[in-house]
């Protein structure tokens, strides 16, 4: 750690991203700090039901491979660890991790920190009996464990941006109540959590970026005021631009007000700028308080589902699938609770090939009772293979049903939560409650001047003159969109309402849709309740995690001014 900075990489964006990371963030260049976020609401129904088979498991098991040569890398470059692997079962992780580093004979100090897991008080709670609660911890319990000297630090569920706040809070002694400058580490955790989706993956410009083939991993370079620098690694692949950054600071977001459990981050008062080739630097951070109750993930099992999904080729797609509906739901002789028909129009007409004159039908049926969601139904579906339209086919064979976990998000005042560090020497150090809070509110929608164009305008889509980019929290969506020019994001602010956008995605129009203004960052976002219906893993919508809701949006097309477009939407 030099020139006052602390450089904190990260080496995961999700339990399943690149193997390899952690030996290229570890050998690539200068790092002072190693990050991984490997949870997400639906990986931990998946550590779930990884813990119910063997209750010694819980953990993302990847993280500890990754260690196997990992591990030596890191103390030996003295970069220190920390990753929210833990999952379900963080101290079974860190045991693990001390006995890999006794084989190896490596001296490692592992640090974990617990008290997220409310499953045993679910009851007294008031969450019912969800076969996960964990609340959201902070950062703070990741301090106390660097601060004792631990080389690695393992957490269950915290804020995926605590990863970088703790070692950011450690390095420079930040307060509870230093509130700017956690909201800025904040904003660069909330930066690099995702990994390569700030140096260029599922960016909307992407064919502007030389080289994707191997995406490098982001470092936050953070100052002791809580400003930052976001870049990479030297050589590696991929780009870090203001727009591939603006992209990933839309992400998975609500309103101006940034809620975490050590402070909430005004995202209105972001700012960003280039800072040189793949250097973006961000300051101007506010935060405040942060309310006085944690959010807590609460994963249930929904049922059992099963899908069998039809191919309709040719003429007739339409009347081919109300006979499909019509033959197969009687054969049904236990109906299940949810049988939901979605015909997908991907064929088109005088298609060159037999897939591009193909259309989809599926369907999904869900119950509590296995066995009417099981061989039952899908079979069913396969005895129509002789009896019913013509060029009549299937995707799949027939098969069993699966269970389904539905996520909730449910909150507990901070001191019912014993966030606690097991420091490497085995003691335990509580971590207090935030000592103050404050109740979060909306914040009023800025005024921005009126976009003065006048005169010709092109139908063109969307994305000739903005980016987007949409992810899931529970049930709901957001898209973050946003433009390049003032003059565009002034037109985008007028056209683009809450009506305009139910109009442009038609699946949004009988759902709550709630708008916000980022004038500074050309941007806004919106959240679609429900859209997702009980979260990503009850897979209700052909798009359970909302990855390509954005595009789908910048795909579609309106009238926009011509005095906006490039000269190549002008042809």
């Amino acid at each position: 750690m030099s020139g006052g900075i602390v450089r904190i990489g990260n080496a995961s964006g999700f339990y399943g991203d690149r193997f390899a990371a952690v030996r290229e963030m570890l050998t690539g260049g200068e790092l002072d700090v190693l990050t991984g976020d490997y949870l997400a609401e639906l990986t931990m129904l998946i550590l779930g039901r990884d813990r119910l088979k063997d209750p010694g498991l819980g953990y993302a098991k990847t993280f500890l491979r990754q260690m196997e040569e990992g591990l030596g890398l890191a103390l030996e470059r003295g970069v220190k660890v920390v990753v929210n692997a833990g999952g379900l079962n963080p101290k079974g992780l860190a045991d693990k991790l001390g006995e890999l580093a006794g084989r190896l004979g490596l001296d490692a100090k592992i640090a974990h920190v617990r008290g997220d897991d409310l499953v045993g008080r679910s009851g007294e709670l008031g969450f019912g009996s969800p076969a996960a609660a964990n609340a959201y911890l902070g950062a703070f319990g990741i301090v106390e464990g660097l601060a004792a000297g631990a080389d690695v630090v393992v957490t269950g569920r915290i804020t995926d941006a605590s990863l970088v706040v703790g070692p950011a809070a450690w390095r420079f002694g930040w307060a509870r109540t230093d509130y700017d400058r956690l909201a800025g580490a904040v904003v660069a955790g909330h930066l690099v959590e995702c990994g390569t989706q700030v140096t260029g993956g599922n960016y909307a410009f992407f064919k502007e970026i030389a080289d994707l083939g191997h995406a490098g991993f982001p470092i936050a370079e953070i100052a002791a005021d809580g400003t930052s620098v976001i870049t990479k690694h030297a050589g590696t692949g991929g780009a870090v631009t203001v727009g591939t950054v603006t992209a990933q600071l839309l992400y998975e977001i609500q309103g101006a007000r940034y809620a975490g459990p050590d402070v909430t981050t005004r995202l209105d008062t972001v700012q960003l700028a280039k800072d040189g080739p793949d250097r973006v630097r961000v300051s101007g951070t506010k935060g405040e308080p942060p309310p006085e109750k944690l959010k807590v993930s609460l994963n249930t099992i929904g049922g059992f589902r099963n899908e069998m999904t039809f191919i309709l080729t040719g003429l007739d797609i339409e009347e081919k699938a109300e006979l499909a509906r019509s033959q197969l739901e009687p054969l049904l002789a236990k109906r299940p609770a949810e049988v939901v028909w979605d015909l997908a129009r991907v064929d088109r007409p005088d298609a060159p090939t037999q897939q591009q004159a193909s259309a989809l039908l599926q369907c999904v049926v869900r119950d509590f009772d296995p066995d009417k969601v099981g061989r039952q139904f899908s079979s069913a579906a396969v005895e129509l293979a002789l009896a019913s339209y013509p060029g009549f086919s299937l995707t799949t064979p027939p098969g069993a049903g699966s269970p389904y976990g539905v996520f909730t998000a449910g909150f507990v005042p901070q001191s019912e939560v014993p966030h606690e560090a097991v420091l490497p020497d085995g003691s335990v150090v509580p971590v207090p409650p935030a000592p103050q809070a404050q109740e979060l509110a909306e914040v009023p929608e800025p005024a921005v001047p009126a976009h003065a164009a006048t005169g010709a305008t092109r139908r063109r889509a969307l994305g000739a003159i903005a980016g987007a980019r949409s992810g899931d929290k529970g049930g709901s969506a957001n898209i973050g969109v946003w433009a390049r020019t003032p003059e565009q994001f002034s037109w985008l602010v007028g056209e683009l309402t809450v009506e305009k956008l139910k109009e442009l995605l038609p699946e949004a129009a009988g759902l709550v849709v709630r708008r916000h203004v980022l004038p500074n960052l050309r941007a806004i976002n919106f959240v679609i309740e429900e859209i997702l219906g009980r979260g990503v893993a009850e897979q209700a919508r052909f798009d359970p995690q909302a990855k390509g809701l954005g595009e789908w949006l910048r795909s579609r097309e309106l009238a926009i001014p011509e005095s906006l477009l490039g000269p190549e939407e002008l042809l």
